[in-house]
């Protein structure tokens, strides 16, 4: 069959078997700017507006998407040229099935005209702004939790307040706007893997604010809202063969279309004293305490990605999939979950630990998925210390065991060097990313060249007990090699 090209106008001729949009996408309102239209949200929060549109009655919620990176121009011409309607094909063991989604009205692309970004979020009618930006974007120096003020896009934006280039400074500027305008500010909603998110968010854009202004600083401290989230679907980067994928098995010519896995989840903390859209209404959990459901998925989720991912890529595997068919590296996930995580997490409402656990092992072997080890690798800079070192903070506190976390950590000091054990590149994306490797090279098998980064380790850096049990496993990694270091750690 020939492919239908996306837009708008295919909507009344969409393949057989594809879902679409049946609200009439020109009568709902723009109200929620969502920063950062990447494949996870696109998978996520998206989706939960969408299947929220097709009941009655919500039409006054809608996405516009900004981008405010010059990489984002490849996902600007995508979703302008297709209407800003995507394609999201679920991925499981039962098959694969596509829907396109609708719930995007509008992409904004801030490098081109920072004033229609800046107004649209100083409008009366945008009345919540969410932010997908990744865990290195909220400017936080990870080794004592305070704001980073001398990273060079926050010292550009305090010398250029209207004219910014980072996030923050968007968001200053816009609510800057409001309060000359005597409105009311948007509702700030992080969708990022940060635990505590919305606070995060809101200590690090008031400490910005302050050295701004610190009369916006006082009327955001005293009028702002930073509601907690949790959000969980694994969604693998856009490829060429899922382009095809979507060509070739449901007809569809979509220049960015979204894999993901049927599993999905969102923990919402209910303070949005500008409305909401009533996302309990599809299967979203509004609560008062995002906390616990947090900190179990980041430190089991999450911070299990980082134990699969950096040593997968050492013994050459490409997808998570065939690192967890690994006997060894799914031994090493499950027992540090088991035995140096799961005793440092409360009891969740309405989750069984261990079921969470077993369903974690059966989403990340997903073969139709297809993650990238190299994708959940990046910035691992922001990853680690956000993932891993909270448990072993916790674990040190208590005399508790950190043998495998701190293996986890000289998994990543080793790929950090940029080359396996054959001699392969490994890539390596981070916002340290230079500085990182330089530090490897120059220690070697010695970790503690790696370990005085307080900015990433703050405390920890000192910790003899730590420092000993990563040098020891880092020396094996280079001595012994990956395999034979992996089987003493886990024995």
């Amino acid at each position: 069959m020939n492919p239908i090209k996306l837009n708008q106008a295919a909507l009344g001729h969409l393949p057989a078997g594809v879902a679409g949009p049946t609200y009439a996408r020109d009568q709902v309102a723009r109200s929620i700017v969502h920063i950062g239209v990447g494949g996870f949200y696109r998978a996520h929060q998206a989706v939960y507006l969408d299947q929220l549109l097709h009941l009655p009655g919500h039409e006054q919620w809608g996405y516009c998407g900004v981008g405010l990176l010059p990489h984002d121009a490849k996902i600007r011409d995508a979703m302008v040229a297709q209407d800003c309607l995507y394609t999201v094909v679920e991925r499981g063991a039962h098959g694969e099935s596509a829907r396109v989604i609708g719930s995007v009205l509008e992409f904004l692309y801030a490098p081109d005209d920072p004033q229609a970004v800046l107004e649209k979020m100083a409008d009366a009618g945008t009345r919540i702004v969410a932010l997908t930006i990744t865990e290195g974007g909220y400017y936080v120096n990870q080794g004592n939790g305070e704001f980073d003020a001398a990273h060079p896009d926050i010292v550009h934006d305090l010398a250029h307040p209207h004219a910014p280039r980072c996030s923050f400074g968007y968001l200053a500027e816009a609510l800057d706007l409001r309060r000359q305008r005597g409105l009311p500010p948007f509702t700030l909603m992080s969708c990022d893997n940060l635990q505590n998110n919305g606070h995060v968010l809101r200590k690090m854009l008031l400490a910005f604010t302050q050295l701004r202004d610190p009369a916006l600083s006082a009327w955001l401290e005293q009028h702002g809202a930073f509601p907690n989230s949790m959000v969980d679907r694994i969604t693998p980067a856009t490829t060429d063969e899922h382009r095809a994928l979507v060509r070739d098995s449901f007809g569809i010519d979509d220049a960015w279309p979204v894999m993901t896995e049927p599993f999905l989840q969102w923990v919402i903390e209910d303070e949005f004293p500008g409305g909401r859209p009533e996302w309990e209404l599809v299967g979203a959990q509004m609560t008062h305490d995002v906390l616990p459901y947090e900190k179990m998925k980041l430190r089991l989720l999450n911070a299990g990605h980082q134990s699969l991912c950096y040593l997968g890529m050492m013994f050459g595997y490409e997808f998570a999939h065939e690192a967890m068919a690994d006997d060894g590296i799914r031994q090493l996930f499950r027992d540090m979950m088991d035995i140096e995580v799961t005793p440092l997490l409360p009891a969740v409402e309405g989750i069984d630990l261990e079921d969470y656990k077993r369903t974690l092992i059966e989403r990340f072997s997903n073969p139709a998925i297809r993650d990238q080890l190299s994708r959940i690798g990046t910035e691992g800079s922001a990853r680690i210390p956000k993932f891993v070192l909270p448990s072993v903070r916790e674990q040190l506190e208590r005399g508790g065991p950190i043998k495998l976390l701190s293996f986890v950590v000289a998994c990543w000091f080793r790929y950090l060097n940029g080359s396996d054990e054959q001699g392969r590149p490994m890539p390596l994306i981070d916002p340290y990313g230079e500085r990182l490797k330089e530090h490897a090279l120059r220690g070697g098998s010695d970790a503690g060249v790696l370990l005085s980064m307080r900015e990433l380790f703050g405390e920890l850096s000192e910790q003899p007990r730590f420092g000993a049990e990563v040098g020891a496993a880092l020396e094996r990694l280079y001595r012994d090699g990956a395999r034979a270091a992996l089987n003493h750690a886990l024995a």
